[in-house]
């Protein structure tokens, strides 16, 4: 009897809690990791080559399992690089969103409100979470988002409507940006 799996609790498809399952493929932005835990997606990294992805997705998940399900995941990944394409289309994915303080889950609760091709500041965030002064905390929050496109941290623009910092790269936040404003 293996001494491990007697000491892991796992879902009904035998899959450990403590497991995030990924796979990687191409998007017109370049290469993207989706990542599943047993709740929903608690990860989608835009990057230029797995490697670092996947450095990524360890950093931000210290001392779970990570397993490559490349069939497992294909349709997910597939759904994200189709709402990259069309943005209007939506990305129906479930979420997990438990990996953040509880401020920054309230952040990204409320950037989920955001509809495809309309965008709000980080200021204008911070007063809606009841903070007039929140600004850095708002982009802080929005900076640990693990969740790329499924949380749409790339709507937030800097208070003089300029493009600011973007986990993924400016050029990205402008890409998509540019695909959404043209729905």
């Amino acid at each position: 009897m293996n001494h491990m799996q007697t000491h892991m609790p796992a879902t009904a498809a035998g899959v450990a809690l403590d497991t995030v399952t990924y796979a990687i493929g191409q998007c017109a932005l370049g290469t993207i990791l989706v990542a599943r835990s047993p709740v929903g997606v608690c990860a989608i990294l835009i990057g230029f080559d797995t490697i670092t992805l996947e450095q990524d997705l360890a950093d931000r998940f210290p001392g779970r399992v990570l397993l490559e399900d490349k069939a497992g995941l294909r349709d997910d990944v597939a759904a994200t690089a189709r709402f990259i394409e069309t943005p209007g289309a939506g990305l129906d994915l479930p979420l997990d969103m438990r990996h953040g303080t509880p401020f920054q889950q309230r952040v990204w609760k409320v950037l989920r409100t955001i509809p495809c091709g309309a965008t709000t500041t980080y200021t204008a965030l911070g007063r809606r979470l009841g903070m007039p002064d929140g600004a850095r905390a708002v982009a802080t929050a929005c900076a640990a988002n693990a969740i790329a496109l499924g949380i749409p941290c790339h709507r937030v623009l800097r208070a003089d409507g300029s493009l600011s910092g973007y986990r993924w790269g400016i050029e990205r936040k402008r890409a998509l940006l540019e695909r959404e404003a043209a729905i």
